[in-house]
């Protein structure tokens, strides 16, 4: 007998809704912890917060502690924004919550910090606090400062009728009773918020008043009567605290309290303060005025003219190098105050070395700065030696002991102080060497604590010269106690300097009279005739007065009258004067204005003028040889050095030798021109060279642009480069200086027809893909070589739809953002169509060709497609809702508008295109006509349909309303700036009724998930000459296939269901069987299959109800009877809710 198997069908009337979902409110309360720090700032008493002080607040306010917090760093980022408003912050200005800070700043009598915890002890109450029966308990211990109490709450909840977890709030008073003279609230809280686990809160109630001490617990919340309302707590247990009351004066230290749930370790931490208060020079002699320090820069500002007294004032914050070298050598706390006190230190030379460090110069970013200042935090011990050798070279000086006391010998602008040449040195004369090129750098990176970044940064000086001599030899420095990069950077500018133009090393020995005045520091000038080519210094052989006298030798001496002559002697008080010369004649030197004393017969004299001059050298060393002998070891000095370095003055030329005769002009000068990466740029240069003419080391470059002013470079090497080169002819003349720094008499010329960085970059190449998921692919290509757009350029990433290999830049739209021009992947959705790749230069030129690859997705999985939408189909076309968009039927696409009014056309006869009038508007709008609602949450394939180009409307020159230099195309046939995006939003709720939708975002390819769907198109345009045409727009909405077994299904028992009657069996998750609107209700239900085991002959079941939520499966025997039998099922259909 064969088994029948009867299915009848229901009709299609969908399920009931289902009921709400019950609310369970997360556990918002969690039991804190907190981590207390004291940090130690310094010794001595500081100023303490660095923007405190600048803001001029007052110690101890809370605008003083809340600044403070903008300069305390945990893990390097601040505790307060320091946007905030110091004087009342909000919570969002805080980067960390709950911080506690607490600071003293090294005074002699400072007080303890409160709540720093010695020792406390723990006595357990464990009592649950009613409304009607407060808990109380006595402290007796009179050594207690402060009781911690701590309270329980086992659960925080509230359960509805409906099933909702709720949270609630309690409200709870902590009252203190000093000596039985009555309770006093000191702490009133409110806990609100949901936990099912045990919350504890402590509380600190400071001990104020006389023992014995009662503190009192109360709740004051009504106490819970339901068995649904769960807020009792406990008074679990209280401590008492004895606090730390060291008070550590003449430390400064702070008090850090923070809560550990924001740190998943002890954070670092920083503090940016403004350090020690030390001496500053006092009132000055004869009414010149008292120093001050700026408030913004802790530079000490020194009154015109100022005359220092000896006289030290008060202590105040500075970061003076030569004042912070003072408090070092004569604080008996933290320095030298036990070995050294004033009356052992030249207190003038550190006032004259703290002027010049204070001086104003550029900073090199458009402002002033001083000249040198020292920000330093000393952690370490280290010899007394090292560290004020280390604070001395902050402002190029250097310690000396001389006359019974230690001065300061500092690099500063000085007036020679001595006069040498063969006349007053041994019959050894001069010896000169220089350092090898080997030991010189080329490059200087210097590295200082950048405030901005909190870390060390490197500031790198570079000698484009010597690096063309020597290649790029790097030294690597420290900034001792720099904090700013033009300080770091003059730093540089200064060794790369010294290096260069003042290695040489001269040394002589000379009489006692000449040796025991110079001191190490001191400038001197020497004339020495066999470098020189000519003796200018000797003798004087009589004085007839100040302003006249004779010198020596005259037959073996130049003595010029011409090209500004200065002559200069050594006078009996030991000093160096220079005058004028009137006139010369027979040996007798007339000088224009008379010398403040007589010169003495015998002294030194020597003269100077424009064709030769002395050579200036630094004395380094002077060393007693016999007692009537000193040995002068002195380098090389140029006191035009400090606007060079400073300010990047030209530094002109010392003239001081004629043995050089003019030289002849270079040959074969060879001019090209290359793109280049310059400090992380693209810059188009200028290279000349020319060979090298013999003898010559050094070149005049002059040269000019399309006819204007010529520019010279002086450069020693046969090459030289003109950067950001332009457009345009350069005519170019190159010189040579003879040894004497004197030009040939004619020149290399040559013309240049430059082109600068016009031409348009390479495409790109190498185009390939490969996928990294179902929806996505990576697109790959090799990195472009173009300089311009490695640094500074873009990689656009294009897509157009059809598949033919017809798609083009303009007729595709931007997938993704611009991309770095040093790009060579891009992770992109996987669409149909064409990927199209264009480079574009940091000057906006676009490649000349373009690169693509094109993708034909294959045939899926079968596939439910629930609708296929078209705006571009709708008759009439594009019926939904435009904003400064239209339709346009010349074109058959959705264009932008013109942004012009009619009412502003004064001749008609002139506008090409009413609808374009005015220049295209930069962005619009269309959202289309109709919303995609699946009728319940699904998770749904949508596939856009999207087909673009750009153009120009009406390319004319006198239509185009953008700046000429913004045109990235001349000819018209290129609109590259012209763009779209499709975006898509969803909702879970109900389209039709009061539906919370997502933010747009963009619309690829790939699974969504929601109930309703709404999709717009952005139009954009950077050129108001440029349009975008959208021809084709619309989307395909799909489920894929699935199966589901009874396995899967949560309501079996191992995947077995036993039926009783008519069974109703809900799907673990539903399939979409279509809507209304979409194929109809229930159009494309699953089909089930039914596997039955322990059916006996006869038995056979129907199946009813199959709708996209379930079915219903009713066994019966061969009776018609109702039974009960094991079954399992297996549904295939379309699509998967939520």
């Amino acid at each position: 007998m064969t088994d029948k198997k009867v299915i009848r069908g229901a009709g299609g009337r969908p399920s009931p809704p289902s009921p709400p979902q019950p609310t369970r409110v997360p556990d918002t309360l969690h039991s804190r912890q907190f981590a207390s720090f004291t940090d130690v700032l310094g010794e001595g008493e500081q100023e303490g917060s660095a923007t405190a002080s600048k803001l001029g607040l007052t110690k101890g306010t809370t605008a003083y502690n809340n600044a403070f917090l903008s300069d305390v760093f945990l893990n390097d980022t601040p505790v307060l924004q320091s946007t905030a408003d110091f004087t009342s912050p909000v919570t969002t200005d805080f980067n960390f919550q709950n911080v506690g800070f607490t600071p003293r700043f090294g005074t002699a009598n400072q007080t303890h910090i409160p709540g720093i915890e010695e020792s406390q002890s723990v006595t357990s109450v464990g009592v649950t606090v009613t409304t009607s029966a407060p808990v109380t308990r006595q402290i007796t211990n009179s050594d207690v400062d402060a009781v911690k109490v701590s309270v329980t709450f086992p659960q925080i909840q509230k359960a509805t009728d409906q099933g909702d977890l709720l949270g609630s709030s309690v409200k709870l008073r902590i009252q203190v009773q000093y000596n039985s003279g009555g309770f006093t609230t000191v702490i009133t809280d409110t806990i609100t918020g949901r936990t099912a686990d045990a919350y504890q809160k402590d509380y600190r109630v400071n001990i104020t008043g006389a023992f014995p001490v009662d503190i009192r617990v109360n709740r004051v919340t009504a106490d819970s009567t339901s068995s649904s309302l769960i807020n009792a707590f406990q008074w679990t247990s209280f401590s008492e605290i004895i606090d730390d009351k060291q008070t550590y004066p003449n430390t400064a230290f702070v008090n850090l309290r923070i809560d550990s749930e924001q740190f998943s370790s002890i954070p670092r931490r920083k503090y940016r303060i403004r350090g020690c208060k030390i001496r500053i020079p006092g009132a000055g002699a004869n009414g010149s005025g008292t120093p001050t320090v700026d408030l913004q820069t802790g530079r000490i500002v020194y009154p015109t003219g100022y005359v220092f007294n000896g006289t030290m004032g008060a202590a105040t914050y500075c970061n003076c190098p030569s004042m912070v070298l003072l408090a070092l050598l004569t604080d008996t706390r933290f320095g030298f105050g036990d070995h050294i006190t004033d009356s052992s230190l030249d207190l003038y030379s550190f006032v004259t070395a703290s002027k010049f460090a204070n001086t104003l110069v550029d900073d090199g970013l458009g402002g002033q700065e001083a000249r040198f200042s020292c920000n330093v935090n000393i952690q370490n011990s280290n010899s007394a030696f090292d560290l004020i050798n280390e604070l001395s070279g902050v402002m190029r000086a250097i310690p000396i002991w001389s006359q019974g006391s230690i001065q300061l010998a500092q690099d500063s602008p000085k007036d020679s102080s001595y006069l040498f040449s063969l006349a007053n040195v041994n019959e050894g004369g001069f010896s000169y060497s220089g350092s090898s090129l080997k030991t010189r750098h080329s490059v200087v990176s210097v590295s200082y604590y950048n405030m901005d970044s909190q870390d060390i940064d490197f500031e790198v000086v570079e000698d484009s010269n010597l690096i063309s001599k020597i290649g790029t030899v790097v030294k690597q420095v420290k900034a001792f106690a720099c904090t700013s990069r033009g300080q770091a950077a003059r730093l540089g500018k200064a060794i790369l300097f010294a290096e260069n133009f003042e290695s040489e090393i001269v040394t002589f020995n000379t009489s006692i009279d000449s040796g025991a005045i110079c001191r190490p520091g001191s400038v001197i000038e020497i004339n020495d005739p066999v470098r020189a080519g000519v003796r200018r210094s000797g003798r004087l052989s009589a004085v007839a007065s100040t302003t006249q006298m004779t010198v020596d030798d005259t037959a073996a001496t130049d003595l010029s009258t011409e090209n500004n002559p200065i002559f200069s002697v050594i006078l009996p008080d030991g000093s160096v004067e220079a005058k004028s010369v009137s006139s010369i004649s027979n040996g007798v030197v007339t000088v224009s204005s008379a010398f403040s004393q007589t010169p003495n017969v015998n002294t030194v004299w020597m003269l100077n003028n424009d064709s030769v001059q002395s050579q200036k050298f630094r004395v380094i060393n002077v060393e007693e040889q016999d007692g009537l002998n000193y040995a002068i070891t002195a380098l090389s000095y140029q006191d035009d050095k400090y606007p060079f370095i400073e300010d990047g003055a030209t530094l002109p030329t010392r003239t001081v030798s004629l043995l050089n005769q003019p030289k002849d002009p270079p040959s074969a000068l060879n001019i090209e021109e290359r793109v280049v990466e310059l400090n992380n740029q693209a810059v188009s240069k200028i290279f000349i060279s020319w060979k090298p003419v013999l003898g010559v080391t050094n070149y005049q470059v002059n040269y000019r642009f399309e006819n204007g002013n010529f520019v010279s470079q002086r450069v020693s090497k046969p090459d030289f480069e003109i950067l950001n080169s332009q457009k345009g002819r350069y005519e170019v003349q190159v010189f040579s200086f003879n040894a004497a720094l004197e030009v040939s008499a004619t020149s290399a010329d040559a013309t240049f027809d430059a082109i600068g960085k016009t031409a348009v970059p390479s495409d790109i190449t190498g185009l390939t893909y490969e996928p990294i998921s179902d929806t996505m692919i990576r697109l790959k290509w090799n990195t472009p070589t173009d300089i311009d757009v490695i640094k500074g350029g873009k990689v656009y990433v294009r897509h157009s739809t059809l598949t033919n290999g017809n798609g083009t830049f303009t007729n595709a739209i931007d997938l993704v953002k611009a991309l770095a021009g040093n790009t060579n992947t891009a992770d992109v959705p996987l669409l149909e169509g064409e990927y199209i790749l264009k480079s574009q230069d940091d000057t906006g030129n676009f490649s000349a060709g373009e690169t693509s690859i094109v993708i034909d997705l294959p045939e899926t999985q079968p596939k439910l497609v629930v609708l296929t939408r078209r705006e571009d189909q709708d008759n009439p076309k594009f019926q939904g809702t435009k904003t400064n968009v239209a339709f346009d039927a010349t074109t058959n696409s959705l264009n932008l508008v013109g942004g012009g009014q009619f009412d502003d056309i004064t001749d008609f006869d002139l506008v090409a295109s009413l609808d374009d009038f005015g220049g295209i508007v930069s962005s619009g709008t269309y959202d289309f006509a109709s919303t995609l609602d699946l009728g319940g949450v699904f998770s749904v394939q949508l596939r856009r349909h999207f087909l673009t180009e750009a153009f120009y409307p009406n390319d004319l020159i006198n239509s185009r309303t953008a700046n000429v230099d913004t045109w990235t195309d001349w000819d018209g046939s290129l609109a590259y700036d012209a763009n779209a995006e499709l975006t898509v939003r969803t909702t879970q709720t109900d389209p039709s009724g009061s539906p919370t939708y997502s933010g747009f975002q963009n619309f690829s390819n790939g699974v969504y998930k929601g109930r309703g769907f709404q999709f717009r198109a952005n139009l954009t345009s950077n050129d108001p000459a440029q349009d975008i045409k959208v021809s084709q727009l619309g989307f395909i909405a799909s489920f894929d296939r699935r199966t589901e077994t009874s396995l899967e299904n949560s309501s079996a028992t191992n995947g077995v269901f036993t039926s009783s009657g008519a069974t109703n069996i809900t799907f673990n998750k539903a399939f979409f069987s279509g809507t209304s609107s979409l194929g109809g209700a229930n159009s494309n239900p699953p089909s089930v299959g039914i596997q039955a085991s322990n059916m006996a002959s006869g038995d056979f079941f129907e199946l009813s109800n199959i709708t996209g939520t379930g079915f219903t499966v009713h066994f019966k025997n061969s009776s018609n009877a109702s039974i009960s039998r094991n079954f399992t099922y297996q549904a295939t259909g379309f699509g998967k809710a939520a």
